[in-house]
């Protein structure tokens, strides 16, 4: 084997082995099944299909047609949708479909900046790349969530063209229908994206946008939802005219080849949502609660105690706390990793009061979509609470942290909710 691709294939397996024995808590990451990276390494790998199935200027897509249809079938069945285009590359591709639809470049939206938790995409790319003019919700920092009333009277003020909900950081649903209300009579459209929780909300958990006002609702694939990384437009509005606006939107407009590797990989995802969503996705919550109760427990500042602390997939800490002992975001983030427990650092919104910005914020974020998907439950959360306390509050030697992480870890090696599969979670898969 010549030794430049060895090198790389050593560094792949080194990847494979490291997250084999970490604790992976990473709120917008999760792990796809066996049979879904067994599509992602399939020979739609390298073909092209541009445009809608049946209507494709490449020939060879007979299968790949098949493929796409059936995968946009599986969508709409999960989500209760009406309409599915499953040719976005990303969550952000997804976004800029909905803008490209609904808007033209000096248009104004409304959405959350990205210190009360909004995404990239609905603050950079939407003014850098769409040229849209933005506006922001007010947030209410107690109840990390828009504040409906002070939001309604921006909405009534600016008339924005787009409404848009959704966050990075989703501890709570939306006020999609007291606001989208208002923003209809005012004859705005509304977006929901819907990235970190569209598992939840597909499997009946958080929220349902398509029937509380969304005209849209986008997402990425890749985070309750454990499909490959890839992007979703949906909508249930019956308005054919809007579909088609989307789909040109689409292509030829954003995207030229479409990842059909990923769209097989999409289609079996949805597939095993469909059969084991309700049981994951309820258990997922269950483990953001427990873990955010073990953390508070043993004396870190979980937002929102009050309101127990989430009703998705992720929590938030403010650190502050040990600035002087430790650090903040990212010296905790750090420290962490080094004991093989893989979180992020996060903006929380005191931080820009405080003068302080994302490369060492206040806070951190945790998520508990993947490490349920290797079947831990309550009990395993309240023990990756104590391994967290021994690293940052005992500041025990981390050497030893990750050594009882790594031990802890060889009883999850297999992806659950699932179809049966012998291949382990992170086990690296050689083609001789």
């Amino acid at each position: 084997m010549e030794a430049k691709q060895v090198e790389i294939i050593n560094l792949l397996k080194s990847h494979h082995k490291m997250f084999s024995e970490a604790i992976p808590l990473i709120a917008s990451e999760n792990i796809t099944s066996p049979a879904v990276r067994e599509a992602i390494i399939s020979d739609l790998s390298h073909r092209y299909a541009e445009g809608w199935p049946g209507m494709r200027v490449y020939a060879g897509c007979k299968y790949i047609d098949e493929i796409e249809l059936k995968c946009m079938e599986y969508v709409k069945q999960f989500w209760n949708a009406d309409f599915a285009d499953v040719r976005p590359i990303s969550g952000v591709m997804a976004n800029l479909v909905a803008y490209t639809a609904l808007s033209q470049p000096g248009d104004k939206m409304m959405c959350m900046p990205i210190p009360q938790g909004g995404h990239i995409s609905h603050n950079r790319t939407a003014k850098n790349v769409h040229g849209l003019n933005l506006e922001f919700f007010e947030f209410d920092e107690n109840k990390m969530n828009l504040d409906v009333e002070k939001s309604i009277e921006n909405l009534k003020e600016f008339k924005p063209r787009i409404c848009l909900f959704g966050a990075s950081v989703f501890l709570f649903p939306h006020p999609v229908k007291e606001i989208s209300e208002v923003a209809r009579e005012l004859g705005a459209s509304v977006i929901y994206d819907a990235a970190h929780v569209a598992g939840l909300i597909g499997s009946g958990y958080f929220q349902d946008p398509l029937r509380e006002g969304a005209d849209i609702m986008t997402l990425s694939t890749h985070k309750t939802f454990p499909g490959p990384q890839h992007g979703l437009v949906l909508s249930d509005k019956k308005d054919e005219e809007l579909y088609k606006k989307l789909r040109l939107a689409a292509f030829p407009s954003l995207h030229s080849n479409h990842h059909l590797h990923n769209v097989a990989g999409l289609a079996i995802a949805a597939a095993e949502m469909i059969e084991f969503g309700k049981e994951y996705h309820g258990q997922i919550i269950k483990n953001a609660k427990a873990l955010a109760k073990a953390l508070d427990d043993q004396g870190f500042e979980v937002l929102c105690a009050e309101m127990d602390y989430t009703k998705s997939h992720m929590i938030i800490a403010d650190i502050s706390n040990f600035e002087e002992k430790v650090g903040l975001g990212a010296d905790i983030e750090k420290k962490l990793e080094r004991c093989n427990i893989i979180l992020n650092r996060n903006l929380i919104p005191k931080d820009l009061k405080n003068g302080r910005n994302f490369r060492n914020p206040s806070g951190i974020r945790i998520g508990t979509s993947e490490v349920t998907r290797l079947g831990m439950k309550e009990p395993e959360m309240k023990y990756i609470a104590e391994l967290i306390k021994n690293a940052i509050i005992d500041e025990k030697n981390e050497e030893k942290v990750k050594a009882e992480v790594k031990s802890f870890r060889k009883k999850f090696q297999k992806v659950h909710y699932c179809f049966s599969s012998k291949t382990k979670a992170y086990e690296y898969i050689e083609i001789k």
